[in-house]
């Protein structure tokens, strides 16, 4: 798109419009070399039998085909040669498949019925040195050991009773009930690629017959005709290979892909898979299997003891701890068995670049579109969102395949301006991280790290131009803080362009939609001269009484815009602050959606989050490491993780809302012995009104019932009039995706890409046609497709969706972490993160799309339930887990206890809970590689929100769906300049730290209570103690790392903690003083002395 470097801007439903100034591998290198002929199917060259002639697949048309594509087609496709449809026959060394018939020209039992003998490859091979065939890929000297040459061959190996037909000159002498023999001319330089039996030079190779009535025109062979089909035929043979195979995982965890197949090391390298499963080893597996089933039993017999012992004397408190611990049982199942399959999976980036970028030619890797969502400059340093552009512009990917896209939501001049320098300094940077193959490609990032880079003997110019290319970086540094300083006073008449143009987002409640085309298609390279990715700045247009739905519309405004100018058939979604670590990141992301064996049905593929600027203790475990370690990896083993918004790859077609292809099933083997009324009666029966809306419901899901409206689309840019009849399917499309032909049109391209012929000013119209504020408006648009609103955590609902749609997901973890983001250290700031995924979990519990309720009879799959009403549910927790933590105060105060006076059995039993719970944890920190350390902070940080953010959430959630009481989030601060971990230190105060503050003063005031108690009433009092003492420190563990954010940095308490702690202790001494004095309601109680004093 063609903007000329100006900011377009304009509003659809005012008609305004304005323009504002502002792997190599190694190869044969001649296939004429080898015989004249190379595989139509793989493009490899055909092998050199012994006898010095090439392998022969179809005897009838010759059609070229190298011996491994020979026995994949006869083992996985159609049995048939491609061409002439003939149905291919065994040849020797082959095996056998279903269908062959018996033949009487050889005797070939050793190979006829197994794929693999290691012992065929060497039985005939003159040197025992040589390499196995297995493994010799690559150029083969065609003389080497055990093979015998063309040159060498001698013409009497030949069948003297054979005739021959060479060079295409037929021999008087053959009558015409005789077949001839081609043999085709042949150089001692002949080279073999793909590994193939060594046999003995004695043994004839059978030969392959053709009528010499026939003219080799006929046949096809040599003939223009036939090179037009091939052509053809290698087309649609690339088009066939992206659809294989459509297989999804289930919800057993067994391989829906079987890539372990002992004939994938035949293949060619290019063909084999790009990724594969990683399953957890079974003596890792099977005994944390075991402990969960034993756990379970454990779990009953506790429960089984706790009922049938009730607490008569403090009846209430036994109560309320069952129905706790009742209910912490069932959030346990519904955490626990989602990770009943993990698995981990690796990528192979070298099949990927054999695949998809071929040698001379270009590159066939599919684009992505990378968009970035910012709101407030202000709170998102826009020197952050820089370096995640830059890391994005600087990617391992074809330029021409890459268009980042930045949401400004704010419509703020001063992220407008950071990305122009952005754009300017990528110009060097761009070039600077490609030539030198650094990592990561953040400069901020990269001069941080405290490496020393000169220690390998690195060259003098990498040397010299890092040392310029740092220094241009602090003046950019001073360039965008020097516009950061500036925004902070907003001019009386607001902001104004370089060209005194008012800025269109002065009032960002009310603007036009905005777009900007910063590098692309507008002639701008970078210092070298080469071409730089796309860059294109959208704000999407704000009035007053519509609904934007924050980010979720924002990502959608978005989605329209880049099907508009790019149109890729992926996109990646990134924070702002999330910035590209690993410059491979999309390839890996490719090896999953690219791979014709699976990646049909896989909707996203989902990276970990990652974090720089974390103490190294993790106070609040911001790492979340075991939500991305271990319950990620098992949500793996089932549908797919769940989609955490950001750091994710998306399919195009699966945000459109369309549903995952269906596997076809094969037809099914029936018996003949039975009559046909007999299974009319018994198998026909079940076919009935279910079958029939079944059959409905998966024509309604072929995508070729789209393909009639793409024509009507068509025709309605262009302009041409339809007919009221055809013009339906094009209503329908509107319903669903709003009213622009083009972006319609757009939808149906599964391959993405742009739509041929439209111009610059139609596509420039359109683009901020798509980003009007009315345009969602009676669509389809947050219910159906792209990003769901009806939360603020959109991320959940989406992926939630996606899954009920029958699409798989894939979780991803490089050995360098693909994405790396900052996360909030501040004790405040981490509460109110998690209140906001806590709040977006209550929300979608009491919406439609609740999970316990919603979905059934699609694609989703039973446990990937389980975790999905795991995700929203969780809230619910803070309720019991606050009456549990406030249970060991109320016990020392009152000296009760919820657990009467405990047997033998009872001893056990609980021995037995708490050594279960142990082993779990130990099993799961061993296959899912967690610390012990990020296990405990993830335990105490779970107390610690649960009593805090998620009890605000809850309530604040039920105010909105029954008082309709809205509440604003405040954005997340991301990270700033001023030192290593300073905000860890920083208090702020928000009504989020009252519940644990007040739970903690109440347990220790609980324990001191206990202690004087039991030392006033003697040793007896002791034994009753222990338990409520443990019960009581249990709850002050978990919540130090609370109280240790509340101390700040030591150096002083803060005035609310002492007050708070004063008015909290005198409650709770006038309770104690009222409950359970020490003396009687009655009176002094009188005792006879027991001193004698006579």
């Amino acid at each position: 798109m063609d903007t000329k470097g100006r900011l377009v801007a304009g509003s659809h439903n005012r008609n305004e419009f304005v323009l504002i100034n502002a792997d190599e591998v190694g190869r044969v290198t001649s296939v004429k070399e080898l015989s004249g002929h190379f595989c139509q199917i793989c493009g490899d060259e055909i092998e050199v039998t012994v006898d010095g002639e090439p392998f022969v697949a179809c005897n009838e048309c010759a059609f070229p085909v190298c011996r491994n594509c020979y026995e994949y087609e006869r083992r996985e496709g159609t049995q048939s040669c491609p061409q002439c449809r003939t149905r291919y026959k065994r040849v020797k060394g082959s095996p056998r498949v279903d269908g062959d018939e018996e033949e009487d020209e050889f005797d070939d039992l050793d190979n006829e019925f197994e794929y693999e003998n290691d012992h065929r490859y060497h039985q005939h091979v003159g040197d025992p040195n040589a390499p196995s065939g297995r493994h010799n890929i690559g150029r083969v000297p065609s003389n080497a050991s055990g093979i015998t040459t063309p040159l060498e061959m001698d013409s009497s190996t030949l069948n003297p009773e054979i005739p021959l037909l060479t060079y295409g000159q037929e021999d008087d002498a053959i009558s015409a009930d005789k077949h001839a023999l081609i043999v085709p001319p042949f150089r001692g330089r002949a080279k073999r690629v793909h590994p193939m039996p060594y046999t003995d030079s004695s043994v004839s190779f059978p030969p392959r017959p053709m009528d010499p009535k026939k003219d080799l025109a006929v046949y096809g062979y040599g003939s223009v005709a036939w090179k037009e089909r091939m052509e053809d035929w290698r087309k649609r043979q690339n088009e066939k290979l992206q659809v294989v195979k459509h297989q999804g995982g289930n919800g057993g965890g067994k391989n829906e892909d079987d890539l372990d197949d002992p004939d994938l090391p035949k293949m060619d390298e290019g063909r084999q898979p790009l990724s594969r499963k990683l399953p957890i080893p079974s003596s890792k597996i099977n005994p944390y299997r075991m402990i969960i089933l034993i756990r379970m039993a454990i779990l009953g017999l506790f429960f089984h003891y706790r009922l049938r012992h009730p607490v008569h004397d403090a009846f209430a408190l036994w109560l309320v701890s069952v129905i706790c611990e009742i209910w912490f049982a069932v959030s346990w199942i519904f955490d626990q068995f989602p990770k009943w399959y993990p698995i981990e999976r690796e990528t192979y980036l070298d099949r990927l670049s054999l695949r998809y970028e071929k040698e001379g030619k270009p590159s066939e890797l599919a684009p992505v579109d990378v968009f970035v969502s910012t709101v407030d400059p202000l709170k998102e340093p826009p020197l952050i969102t820089a370096n995640t552009v830059l890391s994005i512009l600087a990617v391992d990917y074809p330029v021409d395949k890459v268009a980042c896209y930045v949401s400004d939501d704010g419509a703020a001049m001063l992220t407008f301006e950071a990305l122009s320098e952005t754009s300017e300094f990528a110009r060097k940077w761009v070039p600077f991280c490609k030539k030198f193959n650094i990592e990561p490609r953040a400069p901020e990032w990269y001069f941080a790290e405290k490496v020393d880079y000169l220690k390998d003997k690195v060259h003098p110019t990498f040397v010299r131009e890092r040392r310029a290319m740092k220094r241009d970086y602090e003046e950019f540094k001073v360039r965008i803080n020097g516009l950061v300083a500036m925004a902070q006073k907003v001019p009386e008449e607001g902001w104004t362009m370089q060209d005194g143009t008012p800025w269109p987002g002065n009032n960002v409640r009310d603007h036009p939609g905005m777009i900007q085309v910063f590098l692309g298609n507008n002639g701008v390279l970078d210092t070298e001269g080469n071409e730089l990715p796309h860059l294109v700045y959208v704000s999407r247009e704000k009035r007053p009484g519509f609904e934007h739905h924050k980010k979720a519309g924002a990502m959608n405004s978005l989605i329209r815009v880049s099907a508009v100018i790019s149109n890729a058939p992926y996109l990646l979604n990134v924070d702002c602050d999330h910035y590209i670590n690993n410059s491979k990141a999309l390839r890996e992301s490719m090896c999953f959606m690219m791979d014709p064996t699976s990646g049909k049905k896989i909707c996203y593929v989902q990276f970990p989050q990652r974090f720089d600027g974390i103490d190294r203790h993790d106070r609040y475990s911001n790492r979340n490491v075991v939500f991305f370690d271990i319950n990620m990896k098992g949500l793996d083993g089932i549908q797919g993780p769940i989609y955490v918004g950001t750091g994710c790859v998306f399919r195009r077609q699966a945000l459109y809302g369309y549903d995952a292809p269906v596997k076809k099933k094969a037809v099914g083997k029936t018996c003949n012995c039975l009559p046909k009324w007999f299974c009319c009666c018994c198998g026909s029966r079940k076919k009935t009104k279910k079958g029939k809306s079944k059959e409905k419901d998966m024509k309604s899901r072929e995508p070729s019932t789209h393909l009639p409206a793409l024509k009507n689309i068509e025709e309605g840019i262009e302009g041409i009039d339809s007919e009221k009849a055809a013009l339906m399917p094009k209503i329908n499309f509107e319903k669903k995706f709003g009213q622009s032909p083009v972006f319609i049109a757009s939808t149906l391209l599964e391959e993405g890409g742009v739509l041929p012929g439209a111009t610059s000013a139609s596509l420039l119209k359109e683009a901020i046609h798509v980003i009007s504020c009315g345009y969602e408006d009676k669509t389809d648009w947050g219910k159906e497709v792209g990003w769901i609103y009806g939360s603020v955590t959109e991320d959940i609902l989406t992926g939630f969706k996606m899954h009920c749609h029958g699409w798989r997901s894939v979780y991803c973890i490089p050995k360098r972490p693909a994405f790396k983001g900052s996360a909030p250290i501040n004790l405040s700031d981490r509460l109110h993160q998690v209140l906001r995924w806590a709040l977006g979990s209550v929300e979608i519990l009491m919406s439609k799309h609740c999970p316990i309720w919603y979905g059934y009879g699609c694609g989703l799959k039973p446990l990937e339930r389980f975790s999905y009403i795991n995700s929203v549910v969780y809230p619910l927790t803070s309720v019991p887990l606050v009456a549990y933590c406030t249970l060991p105060a109320v016990c020392l105060l009152t000296g009760k206890f919820i657990v009467p006076e405990i047997s033998n059995y009872a001893s056990l039993v609980f021995m037995a809970m708490f050594l279960s719970i142990a082993v779990t944890s130990i099993l799961e920190m061993q296959w899912g590689r967690v610390g012990i350390d990020d296990l405990w902070r993830n335990e105490q940080f779970w107390v610690i929100g649960g009593v805090s953010a998620h009890l605000f959430a809850l309530f604040q959630g039920l105010l909105k769906v029954l008082a309709g009481v809205n509440t604003s989030f405040t954005v997340t601060s991301k990270g700033g300049d001023d030192g290593e971990f300073s905000e860890l230190y920083v208090f702020k105060w928000t009504t989020l730290l009252l519940p644990p503050l007040t739970l903690l003063i109440f347990n220790i005031v609980g324990v001191l209570v206990g202690i004087s108690d039991a030392i006033t009433n003697g040793y007896e009092s002791w034994g009753p103690l222990f338990g409520r003492l443990f019960f009581a420190i249990w709850v002050i563990v978990h919540l130090y790392p609370f109280l240790k954010g509340m101390m700040g940095k030591q150096s002083g308490v803060p005035t609310i903690l002492i007050v708070w702690s004063i008015l909290l202790a005198s409650i709770f001494s006038l309770l104690w003083v009222r409950i359970n004095p020490f003396v009687s309601r009655d009176g002094i109680v009188l005792e006879v002395c027991g001193l004698d004093c006579d």
